[in-house]
């Protein structure tokens, strides 16, 4: 998958072959998270090309770490599923985020927070059964960023599970999240805390009471959350 081989036999190397493409553990990491629609990979990727990613897809399916399967014909859409050697993966992902979670510097992560990214994930690992029985609308306001980029739409639903809009979807909000990117970013990367950054003004939370005081646990956090940061 590399421009160059590094010449060894050594497993390690040879895998870095295929794994060491810029990009290439990001893409793996949302595969692994479960998104198999291109779309759906674009947005937990956003800063990647699309032809980039569909370059290392294909480079993936070479190798047999994921398939390409048609799901449907018209209009033609595809699905990308990791393999059985891609599944392996998994605890690789997941050992290479645990190391970043307890290794890496706080302050440079939080420096690269981005609203889209974020709120992808947020939704991916939003509790749905620990918020009220009904459809729940949050509306979240990064106050630092441009209208544009900074209002999201969190929806919930029993039957339905979560979904996320950019736009408002018309429906009248129970909760409504005021902060800046990095204070939202470093909660749901278990840095902070909903409690720790209200109490310093630093989030500002109006709304149904009972959302309110589920927030913390219904908004699921990182699977990294738990990990000791042991960098400062």
């Amino acid at each position: 998958m590399t421009q160059h081989s590094y010449n060894q036999f050594c497993p390690v190397a040879m895998a870095s072959e295929i794994l060491g493409s810029r990009w290439t553990i990001v893409l793996l990491r949302e595969l692994c998270a479960g998104s198999t629609r291109f779309n759906d990979l674009r947005r937990g990727v956003p800063r990647m090309s699309p032809a980039l990613l569909s370059k290392r897809l294909k480079e993936l399916e070479d190798q047999g770490v994921v398939e390409r399967r048609l799901v449907r014909k018209t209009p033609e859409t595809f699905e990308y599923v990791l393999t059985e050697a891609g599944k392996e993966l998994r605890e690789v992902i997941m050992a290479i985020g645990a190391w970043g979670q307890r290794w890496v510097e706080t302050a440079p992560s939080l420096d690269k927070a981005d609203p889209g990214l974020l709120m992808w994930d947020m939704r991916r690992n939003l509790r749905v059964d620990l918020m009220p029985p009904r459809r729940v609308v949050v509306q979240f306001i990064f106050e630092d960023l441009p209208k544009a980029s900074g209002h999201w739409w969190m929806l919930t639903d029993p039957d339905k599970g979560a979904d996320l809009c950019s736009e408002d979807p018309g429906f009248d909000v129970d909760l409504y999240v005021r902060c800046d990117l990095k204070t939202m970013t470093a909660i749901w990367m278990g840095i902070d805390t909903v409690a720790r950054a209200v109490d310093q003004d630093r989030l500002l939370l109006v709304g149904d009471a009972d959302v309110i005081s589920g927030m913390q646990d219904w908004l699921g956090l990182s699977p990294f959350a738990p990990i000791e940061k042991r960098a400062s």
